[in-house]
């Protein structure tokens, strides 16, 4: 979440999520000129089903509704976050240190956009991926997309 946009959505779309019992993973928000994609990633014990996800999106699209946070038309998707999970924070990061991750980055550090390798832990402004034996330091604001990989 970087701009005053996805900062909103996430303080309109979190209640909505948590009082339904479940927990916001995250959210991926894409606008383009005349549409928009809003991904809203949920999580809870014991996993999340279809109907979680039905039950969500249903309620996220009476309150997106009534709230109009988008000024184009978009198309809602609510799913889990899944075995190739999608991570967005630097807890999510943490929590996950030892496993493989694929990251796409906005623009390059180190000369590269993209990376594979072991988390080795994150802090607040930035993840430590180890690649090839070398622990790079990433700004989480340069991360545009970050996925676990081959989990089983």
């Amino acid at each position: 979440m970087t701009n005053a946009t996805d900062d909103r959505l996430e303080r309109l779309i979190r209640p909505v999520v948590e009082g339904l019992g479940c927990a916001l993973w995250g959210i991926e928000y894409r606008p383009q000129k005349r549409s928009a994609l809003l991904r809203v990633f949920i999580d809870k014990d014991g996993g999340v089903g279809m109907d979680d996800c039905e039950r969500v999106s249903r309620q996220l699209s009476a309150m997106l509704d009534v709230e109009d946070p988008i000024p184009v038309a978009y198309t809602l998707e609510v799913s889990s976050p899944g075995v190739d999970r999608v991570l967005f924070t630097p807890e999510q990061f943490r929590r996950y240190s030892g496993e493989q991750a694929k990251i796409r980055l906005r623009w390059p550090v180190g000369e590269r956009r993209n990376y594979e390798g072991t988390i080795r832990g994150a802090e607040d402004d930035r993840v430590l991926l180890e690649q090839q034996g070398e622990v790079v330091e990433i700004p989480m604001e340069a991360i545009s997309r970050a996925r676990l990989k081959g989990r089983v």
